[in-house]
């Protein structure tokens, strides 16, 4: 900010200069003192100047509020874009009218496909949108050594990018076991984000005693990892913020405010993480959060703060969070603190929402060295063969409604040395390794998914993103696969050797810059279809629960490009018993 700016701003907010803007005769959530005022609130050049005084000047504009709240603009303290399958801006097109004004936003997903390049197209796609996006430096690219991802981000890579000002720290350390263990790469990076002054952020489920007090004393600054109240609390106590988190996949949020009182609320914020385009439609962002902390008892000014002021104070972003003189003009109008209906939305000043409709522009950003990224070699139907010596298996067991799995047993039928499907609700899973053109295939058996005859394939596949594909007959598999390659990623369903839909990924494989309304809309009835078609079980997500069974840090039994792995012994396991 210039002096003049400066002089202008005291000058409204002083009564001696007209504002840009007054929303009259609304009542003010105020996050400070956890308490609502009415009056009027005066805003210049995107800021708050004031809240008015006798004898003023007529503001430029005036806009009756007629009694409606107040609330500064919410914050997600840590969502990945790339879940919702959408380029940043149709993300934004999402988020905006619920209001959603910031976030903190990890690339992980796309890092792990295009490493740094990767970074760069979050940040140049993310620009000039009515929606300030902070990122965090990926810091566990690859996630595992136990599978193939498309790069390697280590320390002097993360140097190269952690000055940049809309870059806030080091993202998730889920590497917890080598951070607790000081192990040297780790610590490279956090000293990074440390010498730059950055936050670093936290990833650390059910650690505790003197393993938590390691993490903790490492400079984590916060977690979302928490799936009780007792193990928010255990993490406020040792210093941390809590991000309480509300995804698609994952509900903590009433668990965790079991755990949350008038002493600790100042420490928690909400977050996302993982959010389909279903959900962001039906259920909204993080005025979702503040609706369930809502009914859970909360009071509104306590379920405001923490959706704003708290998240702005975790991560040092003192322009914002609230509605007070000198702050961002970022703010959201709701007609009551029951229903908690976003109306209206105001980025810096402007109106960018209103009822549920994105007044924004539409912004493109060409995914320059992020299209593409399909480099699949040798791979033929004939790799897809599963091959046995008895018929004693291992298999992957889907719990519905949950990314974890149980490892089963089943006896399957072998046919000339190779696996065949029987009446078992048993069929095959694949991983085709899509970065490095090493050609590999792993393979397994999954049970509980449902499919009878057809195929379903994505390039969506947590955290190394390879392809997944599930199937009872290698023809289709093979079929899926190809189509994937031919697009550069997506999703698709096929059967009888014929593509019945797909939605195209082009950026990276992992989001496309289509309308967020046409994406929710295809994947539902692909959904649908795949139900229909293919008799996927109804209480598994046809696609979502692909994306989770090729994450090799999440138990019991995934698979990657390499094969079978056991993640509570961390280690690979043969398919036969």
């Amino acid at each position: 900010m210039e002096k003049s700016q400066l002089k202008h701003l005291i000058d409204v907010a002083a009564g001696r200069e007209a504002a840009d803007l007054c929303i009259k005769n609304c009542n003010i959530i105020d996050v400070y003192n956890k308490d609502t005022f009415h009056g009027d609130v005066y805003i210049t050049d995107g800021l708050f100047a004031g809240f008015g005084g006798e004898g003023f000047p007529a503001a430029k504009k005036t806009v009756d509020a007629e009694g409606r709240f107040m609330a500064p603009g919410f914050i997600n303290g840590h969502v990945h874009i790339e879940s919702s399958h959408l380029s940043p801006a149709e993300f934004a097109r999402l988020v905006v009218p619920h209001g959603t004004t910031t976030v903190i936003a990890d690339p992980h997903e796309i890092c792990n496909v295009c490493g740094i390049a990767g970074l760069d197209y979050m940040l140049k796609a993310s620009e000039g949108l009515p929606l300030t996006v902070y990122l965090q430096i990926p810091s566990c690219v690859p996630a595992t050594p136990f599978e193939n991802a498309g790069a390697t981000l280590l320390a002097k890579d993360i140097a190269t990018r952690i000055d940049n000002p809309r870059v806030l720290g080091l993202g998730e350390l889920m590497n917890y076991v080598g951070t607790a263990n000081a192990d040297g790469d780790v610590l490279d990076k956090i000293m990074v984000a440390k010498d730059a002054g950055k936050v670093v952020d936290g990833h650390a489920p059910a650690i505790e005693g003197a393993y938590l007090d390691a993490y903790s004393a490492s400079g984590v600054c916060n977690d979302h990892e928490c799936a009780t109240g007792d193990e928010l609390r255990d993490r406020i106590r040792h210093g941390m913020y809590v991000l309480i988190r509300q995804g698609s996949a994952c509900h903590d949020e009433r668990n965790l405010l079991k755990g949350v009182d008038k002493h600790n609320a100042d420490r928690c914020l909400f977050c996302t993480d993982d959010r389909q385009p279903k959900s962001l439609v039906e259920e909204g962002d993080i005025d979702n959060n503040i609706r369930i902390a809502l009914s859970e008892g909360f009071d509104a000014p306590t379920a405001v703060a923490i959706a704003s002021l708290n998240a702005a104070q975790c991560y040092g972003l003192k322009d914002r969070g609230a509605i007070a003189p000198g702050l961002r003009a970022d703010f959201v109008l709701v007609d009551n603190l029951e229903d908690f209906n976003v109306n209206d939305v105001y980025f810096a000043g402007r109106l960018v929402a209103s009822n549920g409709e994105y007044l924004a522009p539409s912004v493109h950003v060409d995914p320059v060295g992020v299209s593409g990224c399909m480099n699949v070699k040798g791979f033929s139907p004939a790799r897809l063969a599963l091959k046995l010596s008895g018929n004693s298996v291992r298999t992957i067991d889907i719990i519905p409604g949950s990314v974890v799995t149980e490892e089963g047993r089943a006896v399957v039928s072998v046919k000339d040395g190779v696996w065949v499907r029987n009446e078992q609700d048993v069929v095959k899973i694949a991983v085709v390794e899509r970065h490095k053109g090493t050609g590999n295939v792993g393979l397994g058996l999954i049970r509980n998914y449902g499919l009878k005859g057809g195929a379903v394939a994505t390039s969506v596949a947590h955290d190394s993103h390879n392809i997944i594909v599930v199937g009872d007959s290698d023809a289709d598999m093979s079929v899926a696969v190809e189509k994937l390659v031919e697009l550069g990623g997506g999703i698709v369903v096929v059967k009888g050797g014929k593509v019945l839909d797909f939605i195209q990924h082009e950026i990276a494989g992992l989001m496309t810059d289509k309308p967020g309304s046409y994406v929710e809309e295809k994947i539902s009835s692909m959904q649908a279809l795949a139900r229909k078609e293919l008799g996927i079980n109804d209480n598994v997500d046809p696609f979502m629960t692909l994306c989770f069974m090729a994450l090799p840090v999440i138990p019991a039994i995934k698979i990657t490009d390499m094969g079978l792995f056991d993640v509570i012994k961390f280690a690979f396991t043969p398919i036969e018993v």
